[in-house]
């Protein structure tokens, strides 16, 4: 079994419209938190960028939260900007949903497969792993890995999920020789 990995080549940017210039794309560059105290609450906001007119934007990470509700480690991330942080927020589907935008995967990973040719024996399995839930159509990263066009991965690939269907989980298929 071959396997292949996606990976996150950059932080997705967000699809979320800007107040000031109606722009649908939203980044969080380096990453940054603020984190403002009110007495014994705490807000914490992720930053986020326009990618047009520069404008800045908070997305709402905690809110009138008490302190000793925040775990420790997290509190002292948000405090230095910790980049793993930054990622885990963004990623997470409750905050996207919280603060109504979507992540735009476009040109933020890369599909890494072993090196050298096929030419082992026929079928060939190959396993499918994600580090993150980027969203593919499993056809096309099958068409991108192997080289063939995407009719022909349809005719030749045997997987036990739809080939046309986004996907952000991890997935195997058999690819069957030509014929």
């Amino acid at each position: 079994m071959l396997p292949w990995f996606v990976r996150r080549t950059r932080l997705p940017l967000l699809s979320l419209r800007c107040a000031d210039c109606r722009s649908r794309s939203a980044t969080t560059g380096a990453g940054r938190f603020r984190v403002n105290a009110n007495g014994k609450l705490l807000d914490v906001w992720l930053l986020v960028r326009c990618v047009s007119c520069d404008r800045t934007s908070k997305l709402t990470v905690h809110e009138r939260t008490p302190v000793g509700r925040i775990d420790p480690a997290a509190l002292h991330g948000y405090r230095v900007n910790d980049p793993e942080l930054v990622a885990s927020r963004l990623l997470d589907p409750l905050l996207a949903r919280r603060n109504r935008f979507a992540l735009d995967w476009t040109d933020a990973w890369r599909l890494d497969t072993p090196p050298g040719p096929l030419d082992g024996a026929w079928p060939i399995q190959v396993e499918v792993h994600f580090e993150d839930p980027v969203p593919v159509r499993p056809e096309r990263l099958v068409a991108q890995g192997l080289g063939l066009s995407r009719n022909e991965v349809l005719r030749r690939v045997k997987c036990d999920i739809p080939l046309r269907r986004r996907t952000s989980a991890g997935f195997a298929f058999i690819v069957m020789p030509e014929g």
